[in-house]
């Protein structure tokens, strides 16, 4: 009935929070004086937190957009005050309360343990990339 809602409230939350980061980091890239490196000098580079963020916006928002169509295709949202059918009757708000708590918040919790995996991953192939030396251009 209304279980996208959960998701995409975490969405609208996280990005808030993203784009907040996201200024705050290049700020502080503008303030820091850039050193050149030489072009043959491979360095491995941290995905910032922002972006890493940005992954669970996508998530999310795109679950909720499905989750939305979903309930649009089956007349559960409706283009005209109550725009959740449910929220018509207390008996169905009540069940649909239940949704969301139940499954709208179970849904945004797996992805959130997804996108938690991801990261995590992310950051042992980020840690690899730095302990390896860069032998791009020695054949031996």
């Amino acid at each position: 009935m209304a279980c996208f809602i959960v998701p995409a409230t975490e969405a609208i939350v996280t990005t808030i929070v993203a784009k907040t980061l996201e200024k705050k980091a290049k700020k502080a890239n503008l303030s820091v004086p850039h050193t050149q490196q030489a072009s043959s000098e491979l360095t491995a580079q941290r995905t910032p937190f922002y972006k890493k963020l940005q992954w669970l916006n996508y998530l999310l928002w795109g679950g909720a957009f499905l989750l939305a169509f979903e309930h649009v295709w089956h007349g559960e949202v409706v283009p005209f005050f109550p725009f959740l059918t449910a929220a018509a009757d207390p008996e169905t708000a009540a069940q649909m309360l239940h949704e969301m708590a139940t499954a709208g918040v179970g849904m945004a919790l797996l992805v959130t343990a997804v996108w938690g995996i991801i990261v995590a991953v992310s950051y042992a192939i980020e840690k690899r990339a730095e302990k390896t030396p860069a032998t791009e251009g020695s054949d031996a």
